[in-house]
């Protein structure tokens, strides 16, 4: 019983019955006018060029928005679309629901107002008072047993406004809702969304995890070397890393603050011996081999190329500590090659494990590129190959 009251303590059952209501206050100004029953006809003739323009539609959209879909827990206002027509088939779809909305309009309130006169009537007839002009059927005489029969029009009511309100905003999601091309158009935007987050979500994990790994390692390595001037070197070069960690921070920040910000002041491989520098400070012994003119890389390839190498040099320093790096930077033959190699150890476990090495890949895969990572002859190693054209 307290689920069937349950649509009756909602504020979206009486404001869709509202919605039904207004649809049907011109026509009915006019029956006051002429009495007949073209009227309705005419009407819903008048309707159709109504539909036919584009403004109608956010009209429309933001009446069902804010009567259908604006209250309850069944929500949905993102379903109806307040844009205006942009094509004849939304054209089209709007005249339908306008003729849908007054036919329903009409029927509902009429329904409604019988059953309320059919329900004082009962009343009036149980009691020995007089009936009034009721459509729905007629009643003989007074008797006492009419008044059981009130029960029954109260409930037809409910059910009508409950069943009517819940078919117009049927109706309104599929008459009002977008169109294929939206659809379409809406994804589409959202995949840009989330490519977006992708990409910042790694920019953050390679600056951030990289810069944060050298902290912990030359944190460590002062700590267990207990030599006041290595002490001071680390210090040092924590402080680097930091003030360039915090200007990738403030960098990527600025990015999700102004979505239209330039990305030309993301590092290049021309900074590469910023990184090279970095982990030569963290301990380990870094040889590099930069062959081709790096600064004739295109600026996208460039981009990827530094943060490729940066989580290359980070993923040593976190797994392998102080090893000696072999990293070589390749341009020729309309190729960028990327290697990093450096003597396996022990696998040695953390946070993160495995994400630096699938964000090389997908970095190499976006720009159809190819990566292999893991074993090879003793080393593990980083090999990409990134197209320049």
């Amino acid at each position: 019983m307290v689920r069937l009251l349950r649509p009756f303590g909602r504020a979206v059952t009486y404001t869709r019955l509202l919605h039904l209501f207004i649809a049907i206050v011109w026509p009915s100004m006019w029956l006051f006018v002429e009495e007949a029953w073209w009227t309705w006809v005419g009407a819903g003739v008048l309707l159709a060029p109504v539909g036919l323009l584009p403004a109608m539609r956010t009209v429309e959209g933001l009446q069902a928005r804010l009567l259908l879909t604006g209250h309850g827990p069944d929500g949905g206002s993102s379903d109806i679309v307040v844009a205006p027509s942009a094509s004849w088939r939304d054209r089209g779809r709007l005249v339908v629901w306008l003729e849908a909305r007054l036919l329903i309009g009409c029927a509902t309130s009429v329904f409604c107002a019988q059953l309320l006169i059919a329900t004082v009537d009962l009343v009036g007839a149980a009691f020995g008072g007089d009936t009034g002009d009721g459509e729905l059927f007629a009643l003989d005489g007074h008797a006492w047993w009419h008044v059981l029969l009130v029960p029954a029009a109260l409930g037809t009511l409910a059910v009508t406004v409950v069943v009517s309100g819940r078919l117009i905003t049927a109706l309104a999601r599929r008459l009002l809702g977008p169109s294929p091309a939206e659809r379409l158009a809406a994804l589409e935007e959202r995949t840009e969304q989330l490519l977006e987050r992708t990409r910042i979500a790694r920019e953050l994990h390679d600056s951030i995890g990289h810069a944060l790994t050298v902290a912990v390692v030359q944190a460590g390595a002062a700590r267990a070397a207990g030599d006041p001037a290595f002490t001071e070197r680390a210090l040092d070069a924590i402080e680097e890393t930091g003030r360039a960690a915090l200007e990738d921070l403030e960098r990527v920040l600025g990015i999700l603050r102004e979505s239209q910000r330039p990305v030309s002041s993301r590092p290049t491989l021309v900074d590469a011996d910023r990184l090279l520098e970095s982990a030569r400070a963290s301990g380990a012994k870094v040889e590099a081999d930069l062959t081709g003119q790096l600064d004739t890389v295109p600026g996208p390839v460039s981009r990827e190329g530094y943060r490729i190498l940066q989580e290359s040099l980070t993923n040593v320093l976190r797994h392998a500590g102080s090893v000696p790096v072999r990293a070589r930077i390749a341009v020729a033959d309309g190729t960028l090659t990327l290697e990093v190699r450096n003597p396996l150890t022990a696998d040695i476990p953390g946070p993160g494990r495995g994400s630096g090495l699938r964000g090389i890949r997908e970095r190499a895969a976006l720009l159809g590129g190819r990566a292999r990572t893991g074993p090879d002859q003793g080393d593990w190693q980083v090999h990409v190959e990134l197209p320049l054209g």
